[in-house]
């Protein structure tokens, strides 16, 4: 919408905002954002073994999974209106490599084997792409050393992460999430996706995501905080705004579907301007630190869990997200009801 081309708004008494206010049944009529179940994506995380469900005790709600129990944990979701996934695996064993990733019998490829049966066309499963779970560094690809330090050698973790890709396709799944941040990672995807019979495969890439201090909870759930170093050299700097115009303009020529923005709450402003931009569908995760702060201040009766929840995630709708992955989303689902 073009607000420019808005004649002058008469001024008060003519003009009283208050009027689409005082109902509350015409205040829904007039709302400008909506916010639904179907627009939720919940993050699950799965690891080998039978009859798991393990909680994350800085997250409150959410669970390591064993394959039985995660069946289990999407079908309770299901019931609630949720219909979209995203597996994060842990693997029985870590090695330099991340070999277990590309293992056809590895843990998410048994999750997505499971979670098909279980639900041949009921349920989007998505699967992230990257190698930090798996590799004893917890880095995410293969290290060498330059300048003197360990960092992650982006051109010889292309082709594994494509392989890992390709695997998970095999697998089941439904849409291939790439978050490593690796420079050309979706063109690699793309090209073994495709050479594999995966044309119709579409991927979700994590084209902005920050070196952010909200990851601290995920990295306990996935037990892959790095053994030495931060991700800095591969995640974005959070100082920057036009650098995630670039990264998006990258992996939308390489290739990529729909784009994510990665934290969602103190990034409102890059998920405006990359829907501004590109007009394309736009994913933003609300992740593990900015769940925790809100579990954390409701238990302690500082704030309105459910009320602040809501503002959270409608926030991020209103800032052109259509799709938001979040571990509130089983109680936003039932608030919604």
């Amino acid at each position: 919408m073009n607000h420019a081309n808005f004649s002058p708004i008469p001024p008060f008494p003519v003009s009283r905002p208050r009027r689409l206010r005082a109902n509350p049944l015409l205040r829904e009529l007039v709302r400008e954002t909506a916010l639904s179940a179907q627009d939720l994506i919940l993050p699950l995380f799965v690891r080998p073994g039978r009859g798991i469900r393990k909680e994350i005790p800085s997250m409150p709600g959410n669970c390591q999974l064993s394959c039985d129990t995660l069946v289990e944990e999407v079908g309770i979701a299901r019931e609630l209106g949720i219909t979209a996934f995203i597996l994060f695996g842990i693997p029985e064993s870590k090695d330099a490599t991340g070999s277990r990733a590309l293992d056809d019998e590895g843990i998410v490829q048994q999750a997505l084997r499971a979670l098909r049966k279980a639900y041949p066309t009921e349920v989007l499963l998505i699967t992230d792409e990257c190698f930090c779970e798996y590799t004893d560094h917890g880095h995410c690809g293969i290290l060498h050393e330059q300048r003197g330090k360990l960092d992650v050698d982006n051109d010889a973790t292309l082709p594994i992460l494509a392989q890992q890709c390709v695997s998970h396709a095999k697998a089941g799944a439904d849409v291939i999430a790439p978050s490593g941040m690796m420079d050309g990672m979706v063109q690699a995807i793309r090209t073994a996706l495709d050479a594999a019979g995966f044309s119709h495969i579409p991927i979700l890439s994590y084209a902005a995501k920050y070196a952010s201090g909200f990851y601290g909870p995920f990295r306990d759930a996935a037990e892959s905080p790095p053994q030495f170093g931060d991700r800095s050299s591969y995640q974005m700097d959070p100082a920057n705004s036009d650098e995630a115009l670039k990264e998006v303009a990258l992996d939308l020529a390489e290739g990529a579907d729909i784009i994510m923005v990665k934290p969602a709450l103190a990034y409102l402003d890059i998920i405006r301007r990359v829907k501004e931009r590109f007009a394309v569908p736009v994913a933003a995760y609300n992740v593990s630190g900015e769940f925790a702060m809100v579990k954390a201040a409701a238990a302690r009766g500082w704030i309105d869990e459910r009320r602040v929840t809501l503002e959270i995630l409608t926030s991020i709708r209103r800032a052109g997200a259509e799709m938001i992955l979040t571990y509130h989303a089983k109680d936003v689902a039932r608030w919604l009801r």
